[in-house]
């Protein structure tokens, strides 16, 4: 009886040492082959396991994070101290979850992310309901303070960035007649979801366009257009909104102050002369990870904010060149040719703007007016495909994204639930996931285009070349 008591005595104590160094043993599971680490709810995280799903499937993102994060490993191996940064938490955490980091738990931990934040002074309950969207700008803004707070020193031999001056993010206006600023070496160091907006605006009366302005973004926010509520509705029909040109009134035009002022004799006086201009947004700088922001919230009649749960139709591939803003010039007779076949193929296409849809082309039942979430079985790609017929011959897309990650809230505007859409780990991956929190599963591309986005993450294809049909995993 004695030896049975000391082996019992022994397996008990080898049973604690197991659980001390792993933890319980039916909580401690292995990933199933690929598939990728779920993250841990820690009260109401949903948010952020969302958001880093999300992240971790836009290759450039991490790679920047790599090169960002370079500077810290040297000052670690010099100094041997550890300093918490959130580039480096945050690199860490996407390294697992897009597999690069090996690992065989089934469930990762990502408190790490919101201690770090709170030393960067956000205040961020684990919970409290929080938005998704909102959790990305708070990353990036601080990604942005912590590039800011590096030193930039100019190398003594590079003379023309010495006698250059910076152009800084308050710099915001530039002239119509030339290129954009040209990048700094401050703005190549921006993260890849960093973006520059333009703001034209000209006068109706004698239709002088005022200097172009600029302001960036990290994500695109757009608002669903209430002509079209009821109605079948695509990514397009949202991106037109958000670039749709507005009048604005009582705005004092220096062109028609001075033609009015050379009419008159001289040592009179005239007022400045006001009129009506019209403005519109472009985008003059695309990023190379795209962050679309579709804006759910409405009001009621009695001021209770509201949910739209409409379903915006999107695609696997994404062609932005319509929306980009180009310098106005003279244009070459190819380029002519090229425009000419573009405002044919594509409607709602004049000059190189993007007009108005008209309620005709919106019409239930039509065909959709653009192929950016295009309905039409033409339009269903499989995977790794796209339909270049739509384009022109003499002019394939330059701006083409690929859909990375699809965010979904479930729920109102008080409480609910983020899941994550995303491509699996591999360039070449086809192979889509359904991850809430710590449950993934494999997921299919129609399922994935059925959902209802809140946040979509592309990321730019390079080339005019079509892409390759990437082969199955």
């Amino acid at each position: 009886m004695r030896s049975w008591g000391m082996l019992g005595g022994a397996a008990a104590a080898l049973a604690a040492g197991i659980y001390v160094l792993w933890g319980p043993i039916t909580g401690r599971k292995r990933r199933r082959r690929g598939l990728v680490p779920g993250l841990l709810n820690l009260g109401n995280t949903c948010f952020m396991n969302s958001l880093l799903q999300g992240l971790s499937s836009c290759p450039s993102f991490i790679r920047w994070l790599e090169e960002f994060t370079t500077q810290y490993r040297t000052e670690q191996e010099k100094s041997h101290e550890h300093h918490q940064h959130l580039s480096v938490t945050l690199l860490q955490l996407l390294r697992v979850l897009s597999c690069q980091e090996v690992t065989e738990d089934d469930v990762l931990d990502a408190s790490c992310l919101l201690e770090v934040l709170r030393m960067n002074r956000w205040q961020i309950s684990s919970f409290e309901e929080q938005d998704a969207h909102e959790l990305f700008h708070v990353l990036t803004s601080s990604l942005e303070d912590e590039r800011d707070r590096q030193p930039r020193v100019t190398h003594l031999f590079d003379v023309h960035s010495l006698e250059q001056p910076e152009i800084t993010q308050k710099q915001i206006s530039c002239r119509t007649r030339g290129s954009l600023p040209p990048v700094s070496n401050h703005w190549k160091s921006q993260h890849p979801f960093h973006g520059r907006l333009t703001s034209n605006m000209v006068c109706k009366h004698c239709e002088h366009q005022s200097p172009v302005r600029f302001d960036t973004f990290d994500s695109l926010s757009l608002s669903i257009p209430a002509a079209v509520w009821g109605r079948p509705m695509t990514l397009d029909h949202c991106l037109h909104h958000f670039i749709s040109s507005e009048s604005v009134k009582d705005v004092v035009c220096d062109n028609c102050t001075k033609i009015q002022a050379e009419g008159l004799l001289n040592g009179q006086s005239i007022e400045n002369q006001r009129t009506t201009f019209v403005k519109q947004l472009k985008l003059g700088k695309l990023p190379q990870c795209l962050c679309i922001h579709l804006q759910r919230l409405s009001w009621s009649n009695q001021g209770t904010p509201l949910k739209r749960h409409e379903h915006v139709q999107f695609n696997e591939f994404l062609v932005m060149d319509i929306y980009k803003y180009r310098v106005p010039g003279p244009k070459s007779t190819q380029e002519q040719l090229s425009q000419k076949n573009l405002e044919e193929t594509t409607p709602g296409i004049k000059d190189g703007r993007a007009g108005k849809p008209s309620d005709a082309e919106q019409t239930a039942g039509t065909k959709p007016l653009f192929m950016n979430g295009a309905s039409s079985s033409s339009f269903l790609m499989s995977p790794g495909t796209f339909p270049l017929a739509a384009f022109s011959e003499c002019r394939a897309p330059l701006y083409l994204y690929r859909l990375m990650a699809v965010v979904v809230h479930h729920g109102d505007m008080h409480s609910g639930h983020f899941v994550t859409f995303r491509r699996a780990p591999g360039s070449r991956s086809s192979q889509w996931l359904w991850i809430s929190d710590e449950s993934v599963r494999r997921a299919s591309l129609h399922e994935v285009l059925a959902a209802s986005a809140y946040l979509l993450f592309y990321e730019r294809v390079h080339g005019r070349a079509q892409p390759q049909s990437p082969a199955r995993d």
